[in-house]
């Protein structure tokens, strides 16, 4: 068994959430680090590689800890949404996603104490329905969704946007994949369950 600390390289309430469940004695760190994309990155690469960035920066400070980097990058047609940080934006974002597909790549990264990584990307498409402006507008009033990428949030009224969800893990789409991690967390040696 490890007896290493366990940090969540991480300010998000939904990742802090997320691993909570798998009844962990674990804390959060904020990684604070530049998320601007490299040019010519692609999305997916843009993920692994803030995931990786941000428990780097968390080792750094706490070599001795087992850390888990998340980051989560939102496609529309292999362009990046980002957080829309505002209503109109969110709307807008809504507007561009109705009745399309929208790729989620949410990478992990798992700094062992001594050096060692263990990383994976799990790909998650959502379809949206056709959605009307006063649809969009009711949904970003209601659920405030200004802080997520794609501007919803799966785990409330967001779910109602969609046709369907195609992954292998439903809660990558929330921000951190618990099937894969629970492995890699018993591979670092803790009880999961």
């Amino acid at each position: 068994m490890s007896t290493a600390p366990l940090i969540l390289a991480s300010s998000s309430r939904h990742r802090r959430a997320l691993l909570a469940r798998l009844g962990l004695e674990f804390s959060c760190q904020s990684p604070a680090i530049d998320e601007t994309p490299q040019g010519g990155e692609s999305p997916a690469t843009l993920a692994e590689r803030l995931a990786a960035a941000k428990a780097a920066r968390i080792a750094s400070a706490a070599p001795g800890a087992l850390i888990i980097g998340s980051d989560q990058v939102a496609t529309l047609d292999d362009q990046a949404l980002g957080k829309p940080g505002d209503a109109a934006r969110a709307r807008a974002q809504l507007a561009a996603c109705a009745g399309r597909e929208v790729v989620f790549h949410t990478a992990v990264c798992v700094r062992h104490p001594g050096g060692l990584i263990d990383t994976h990307r799990d790909v998650t498409t959502v379809v949206f329905r056709p959605l009307s402006a006063a649809e969009i507008a009711r949904y970003v009033e209601i659920d405030h969704p200004l802080d997520s990428a794609g501007a919803f949030r799966c785990e409330t009224l967001g779910i109602s946007l969609f046709e369907r969800i195609d992954n292998t893990d439903p809660t990558a789409l929330i921000g951190l994949p618990l099937i894969w991690l629970s492995g890699a967390l018993r591979r670092a040696g803790l009880a999961v369950p």
